[in-house]
C-alpha cells in the first residue's frame, strides 16, 4: 500500500460523501494504490450509515465502526494502527482542511522529511477560541520543553517508519500530532488557507478542551508537579520573611500587628493552592492507574472492506 488516509468521523454525516469524492479525485493524481480509512467514533448523528454507503461503492474505502464514542484521540489511533500505507495522512472529516492539499504535502515529504504538518493561515474560528488556543500552546511548550505551533491542526503526512515507532509506544492515551512533534524526526510545516466547516459545529466545548489540555500536558510532562514544589518554596520563603518583619515591628514599634482580613486572605490563598496541587497529584495517580490497567483504548464493532487485526 502506497498511501493511507485516516479520517476520524464524528458529528458531520453530510461531509462524508463530499470528503470521499474530493479525496479520491486527489489521491488518484498520486497513485492508484491507496486506502481511505473512515473511523466512526460512535457518532450520534448516524455518520456510520454514510460510511457504509461509500464503502459499498468503493472497496478502497475501509470503514471502522467503534463500539461507542472513545474520543477523537482514540479514534485517530484506531485508524493509524490499522493503516498499512508507506505514507499515512491524517485528516479531519469537517473539510476545514482541503483534501486537495494532500498533493502539496506529499510533494513536500518527498524532499526527505519524515513528517509534514499542515498549518492554517486563516483559521475560521472564533477570535476568543484562537486566542485561548495560542495561550494554551505557550503553556504546553513550556511544560514539555518543546515547540508546537498553535496554527497546526491534525492534518499531516507521516512516513511509515515514524508511524510504526508511534504505534510501538506503550502509552494508551497518546495524541498523534503532539507526540509526533515530541518524537523529533525531520519535519516541516506547510501553510494552507483554511476553509469553512462544512456542517455542524465542533463537539469540543470549553470543558472538553480543558480536559484535553490537562491530558496533553500530564501525558508528556511532570513539570506541573515541579511547578507546585517551586511555588510552595517561594510562598514559604515569603512567609518566613513576613514573620520576621512582624517581629521587628512588634519589638521596635510596639503593639500587636493588626490585619485579620489579610490573614484570612493569605490562609485562603494557601488552602486553595494546596487543593490545586493535591488535584494535580491526583491526576498523575489517575494516569498511573489507567496505564496499569492496561486496557485497550477502543473497541471495534465492525470493519467494512478490511480485515480484523
Amino acid at each position: 500500500m502506497k498511501l493511507s488516509v485516516v479520517v476520524p468521523v464524528y458529528g458531520c454525516p453530510g461531509a462524508v460523501e463530499p470528503l470521499y469524492r474530493r479525496l479520491t479525485e486527489t489521491l488518484v493524481q498520486i497513485t492508484e494504490d491507496y486506502e481511505i480509512i473512515l473511523v466512526n467514533d460512535g457518532c450520534p448523528k448516524n455518520s456510520w450509515s454514510k460510511v457504509e454507503e461509500v464503502c459499498k461503492i468503493d472497496k478502497k474505502v475501509v470503514g471502522i465502526n467503534l463500539s461507542r464514542n472513545f474520543g477523537q484521540v482514540n479514534a485517530t489511533n484506531a485508524g493509524i494502527e490499522y493503516s498499512t500505507g508507506e505514507y499515512v495522512v491524517l485528516l479531519d472529516c469537517d473539510l476545514q482542511d482541503p483534501p486537495e492539499a494532500i498533493l502539496q504535502i506529499y510533494r513536500e515529504i518527498q524532499r526527505g522529511y519524515d513528517i509534514v504538518f499542515v498549518g492554517r493561515k486563516d483559521r475560521k474560528d472564533n477570535p476568543i477560541v484562537k486566542f485561548l488556543s495560542k495561550q494554551f500552546y505557550h503553556v504546553y511548550n513550556y511544560m514539555v520543553e518543546g515547540y508546537y505551533n498553535s496554527d497546526i491542526g491534525n492534518f499531516c503526512i507521516v512516513r511509515r517508519k515514524v508511524v510504526d515507532e508511534y504505534c510501538s509506544l506503550p502509552e494508551h492515551n497518546k495524541c498523534f500530532t503532539t507526540t509526533l512533534s515530541w518524537m523529533g524526526y525531520r519535519s516541516t510545516v506547510v501553510m494552507i488557507e483554511a476553509e469553512e466547516r462544512l456542517e455542524g459545529k465542533s463537539s469540543y466545548n470549553l470543558r472538553k478542551k480543558i480536559d484535553l489540555a490537562i491530558d496533553m500536558i500530564t501525558f508528556q510532562s511532570n513539570k506541573p508537579l515541579l511547578f507546585f514544589i517551586k511555588l510552595g518554596l517561594t510562598i514559604g520563603i515569603l512567609a518566613v520573611m513576613y514573620i520576621i518583619y512582624q517581629f521587628i515591628v512588634y519589638f521596635v514599634v510596639g503593639g500587636a500587628p493588626s490585619g485579620w482580613m489579610s490573614l484570612i486572605a493569605v490562609v485562603s490563598l494557601l488552602g486553595g493552592i494546596q487543593l490545586v496541587s493535591m488535584g494535580v497529584i491526583g491526576i498523575y495517580i489517575g494516569n498511573i492507574f489507567n496505564e496499569t490497567k492496561n486496557r485497550k483504548s477502543y473497541f471495534i464493532q465492525e470493519i467494512l472492506n478490511g480485515h480484523e487485526k
